[in-house]
């Protein structure tokens, strides 16, 4: 009966509007629902409900405000035409920048209408692997970099960060409490993955990233 009692599932908590296509599922290991996100994709919630995510050379920003109990994750990479790295926060016209203050901004401002305020985000950021062989680019180098400069550009604070390496890693985020645990794929030798990836950049050589349409909420 203990057993039994352990890996009930409890009722699926409701989706935020606009988050109805992640894929979520019940977790036994962690006894929680989860929600996964691909490449490109960004979740928000306000309950105890696990957020995961595997990365390679992608970057995840983990945000949300402690005091409120609300945050979420994004999965995102930059595309390799775009530019000096010195110039993707400064540079609004860089496709490279747009895209990265897209998938911040996107993640930040959903947050926000949630009831967080804006100096009391705190921010965990994970990935950066160069996982893709087969580009001479550091993908993953280049990804860190925005992320980071990002976070002092916008004075955000940053208070725990696991990136870069030669691996993948899953990473798991329950904004409610703030953990986050990272655990590095070093036998995992996942095609899947790094097809996924290269698929994802191949879409953002290919799409142009829409600018000025995003609003930032104080």
């Amino acid at each position: 009966m203990a057993e039994a009692a352990i890996t009930t599932q409890s009722q699926q908590p409701r989706a935020l509007p606009g988050f109805e296509r992640i894929r979520r599922y019940w977790d036994p290991a962690n006894r929680v629902w989860a929600a996964k996100l691909l490449p490109g994709e960004f979740y928000v919630n306000r309950g105890e409900e696990m957020i995961v995510t595997t990365l390679g050379s992608c970057v995840a920003a983990c945000i949300r405000d402690p005091k409120r109990g609300v945050g979420g994750m994004n999965h995102f990479m930059l595309p390799t035409r775009g530019g000096d790295p010195e110039s993707w926060v400064d540079d609004p016209v860089n496709l490279a920048t747009r895209y990265g203050n897209n998938a911040m901004e996107q993640l930040i401002n959903r947050i926000l209408k949630l009831g967080a305020r804006r100096q009391d985000l705190e921010v965990k950021l994970f990935g950066g692997g160069r996982v893709l062989k087969g580009v001479t680019t550091d993908i993953g180098r280049r990804n860190i970099e925005f992320a980071m400069e990002y976070c002092a550009t916008e004075s955000l604070r940053l208070i725990s960060r696991d990136l870069g390496g030669a691996y993948p890693r899953k990473v798991q985020f329950f904004p409610d409490t703030g953990r986050a645990f990272s655990k590095k794929l070093y036998r995992t030798r996942n095609q899947t993955l790094i097809e996924r990836e290269e698929h994802y950049l191949h879409e953002l050589e290919e799409e142009p990233v829409s600018g000025g349409d995003v609003d930032l909420f104080e």
